[in-house]
């Protein structure tokens, strides 16, 4: 048994998270109070071996009380009470321990000072103690899933503080990320750019692997392909549900191709700094189209590779694909798999470097995707979700510099961060770090000849 515990950071890592168990309990049959229906009574022709399996499977991401109720492997952080506030009064309110929702009643107010140092300082050791009791329940912990944003007060500094603190007490646990990335026009806070490269800076050497999204392309997604005029949080975080969703059905179902936490690491990060893959999911079809359209294996894989498809604003053709992890779910065949593998080697948009000629990591899981009930997306019966490793994401981390490169020329807003405990000298410093990452990007680029 291998357990992964899930760890919410902030608003936009609890609102995430909020959408991502409740696509779990779907998936698992997990009513909102942690209760199975009885099996038997479901379908009488099921035996116990695949009971058995299908326990054993989900037994990753929770854990089963004596009472028979079903507890997720999670925790929910935030400086601030509001969002964990709407998950103990929401539908799924009975689902979490009451231990697992830590909130505080000061915010971070969008500095990463004040989530590093001043107000986090405060509940990080509150933090760390629950963590342990979740890994204390774990009989062979595989490593931790975090999702935060990087632009928020919370999402950058208390994680920052958090993952550096998980890297000396849990040593060589897997610590994979899902980070919303600043969106290159839309914007929820003035100082983003700051807590983005100071976060980034403070976790680039204790984050194993990070998925960038970004508000704007999801909302792309949710607009030119789901038809919805203007998507709503919960429409981008339920769309973000299932990429997280697509990484771990491997670690929760039964299947023929099964990857493990630490395969993500070994096979999309071929150097430590290296670590940004970027996140594609398909098909995301709306209900009234998702029956006129074939959605073949050879279809949802080549969509991945299209522009419009990728969950971060960057262009993959302009860049060099290092790694890529196909991650299948429903009905796949291997054959179709292989045969849309060769189909995307074909293509010239499609390149490689030159030192890593075979490129393809594959992961298939017969479990077909769940919709969520007055969701968008149309249920499928076989989903794709790639997570590549591509010198194309260069072009969001230069936009992330320059808009950096702007504020802090004037100084603008920097008092605030040096008011809370900050020195000068540390903002330059994140900033030269970031562009020796553009550099390690453009680097391994180049070709050997």
């Amino acid at each position: 048994m291998k357990e992964c515990l899930s760890i919410h950071v902030g608003q936009a890592g609890v609102q995430i998270g909020e959408a991502c168990w409740e696509l779990y309990c779907l998936e698992h049959e997990i009513q909102p109070d942690g209760t199975i229906p009885d099996r038997k009574q479901r379908d009488p022709l099921e035996d116990a071996d695949t009971e058995e399996q299908a326990n054993a499977s989900f037994d990753t991401f929770f854990c089963e009380t004596r009472a028979g109720k079903h507890v997720p492997r999670a925790l929910f952080v935030d400086l601030e009470p509001t969002v964990v506030d709407g998950i103990r009064a929401g539908r799924y309110r009975t689902l979490f321990h009451p231990e697992q929702l830590l909130s505080g009643k000061e915010d971070a107010a969008n500095n990463y000072a004040r989530g590093r140092y001043s107000v986090g300082s405060g509940v990080i050791d509150l933090v760390l103690e629950r963590t342990r009791k979740l890994a204390e329940q774990c009989s062979g912990l595989q490593g931790f899933l975090i999702f935060r944003s990087f632009g928020g007060g919370t999402g950058s500094g208390l994680t920052s503080l958090l993952v550096e603190r998980l890297s000396v007490e849990f040593g060589r646990k897997t610590k994979l990320e899902f980070s919303v990335h600043p969106a290159p026009r839309v914007s929820t806070a003035v100082v983003e750019p700051y807590n983005a490269v100071l976060t980034t800076h403070s976790t680039l050497e204790h984050a194993d692997c990070t998925f960038l999204v970004d508000n704007e392309a999801v909302y792309d997604v949710c607009h030119r392909k789901l038809g919805v005029e203007r998507p709503s949080y919960a429409s981008i975080n339920r769309l973000l549900a299932q990429a997280a969703s697509a990484v771990t059905a491997s670690l929760r179902f039964q299947g023929p191709l099964n990857v493990d936490l630490v395969e993500f690491q070994t096979n999309l990060v071929p150097f430590p700094r290296v670590h940004f893959p970027v996140t594609a999911l398909a098909p995301v079809v709306s209900a009234d189209r998702a029956f006129h359209e074939p959605l073949s294996v050879a279809d949802i894989t080549a969509a991945c590779f299209e522009p419009s498809g990728h969950l971060v604003r960057c262009d993959p053709r302009r860049g060099r694909y290092m790694a890529c992890c196909l991650l299948y779910r429903g009905d796949v065949a291997p054959r179709e798999v292989n045969a849309a593998i060769a189909a995307v080697k074909a293509r010239d948009s499609v390149r490689f470097v030159d030192w890593c000629p075979t490129g393809f990591k594959v992961g298939i899981n017969s479990q077909p995707p769940r919709a969520t009930p007055g969701g968008d997306l149309a249920p499928v019966r076989r989903a794709v979700c790639t997570l590549s490793n591509s010198t194309a994401v260069v072009e969001a981390w230069a936009r992330l510099d320059h808009r950096f490169d702007l504020m802090y020329a004037k100084r603008a807003f920097l008092h605030w961060y040096l008011r809370e405990g900050m020195e000068e000298g540390e903002f330059s410093e994140a900033r030269e770090d970031l562009a020796a990452l553009e550099q390690d990007y453009r680097e391994v680029g180049q070709s050997l000849s």
